[in-house]
């Protein structure tokens, strides 16, 4: 992370950037043979839906978004209802040919900050059953399978199963540095 990173809410004006950002990240996914986004999977439509309805973050780093994610307050149809101990991660994205080193993990302590700073206890997120290597990326980052949504069918007529992951959030997550970017983010993307 650079030290001119920063990170702000995305606005209707951004939706255009999100969609080529989701994308560009869905591309990069399918060349290197991670089954989980597909290319225009999200619109701008979706992307209005989200920031009107709830929090879609930009990382800025160089004057460029460097990467975005979706904080959800509930998330029914995947984790059913709960009770509001929790905070959602959506949609975690970086842009792989400029973002600097350290983006991801720095999204996702962001969104932990913005979940203990509500005061509720757990980050929740999800990703398809056949995708390793994304499993793997968010276990490094301290989070633990907890369940998995079986096999369901998707409108394009292929099936899937979702990993159900989450992380007790504890005092520290709300001391982590809020402002630009800093030494105190790991540097793993």
């Amino acid at each position: 992370m650079t030290t001119d990173s920063a990170f702000r809410l995305a606005t209707v004006s951004d939706t255009t950037a999100l969609v080529a950002l989701h994308d560009d990240a869905a591309h990069w996914m399918l060349r290197h043979g991670i089954d989980q986004w597909k290319p225009g999977d999200k619109d701008a439509g979706h992307f209005r839906h989200r920031i009107a309805e709830g929090e879609v973050w930009l990382l800025e780093s160089g004057g460029r978004i460097a990467g975005a994610y979706e904080m959800w307050w509930d998330d029914v149809p995947a984790w059913g209802v709960r009770p509001p101990v929790a905070g959602y991660v959506h949609r975690l994205m970086t842009a792989r040919t400029h973002a600097p080193a350290g983006s991801g993990r720095a999204m996702l302590a962001h969104a932990e900050r913005r979940i203990a700073a509500a005061g509720r206890q757990l980050a929740r997120l999800d990703c398809l059953s056949r995708n390793p290597r994304l499993r793997t990326y968010y276990e490094a980052a301290g989070y633990k399978v907890v369940g998995e949504e079986p096999a369901k069918r998707a409108a394009d007529g292929s099936s899937y199963g979702v990993l159900l992951l989450e992380k007790r959030l504890g005092p520290a997550a709300t001391t982590v540095n809020s402002g630009p970017a800093g030494a105190a983010w790991e540097q793993a993307r």
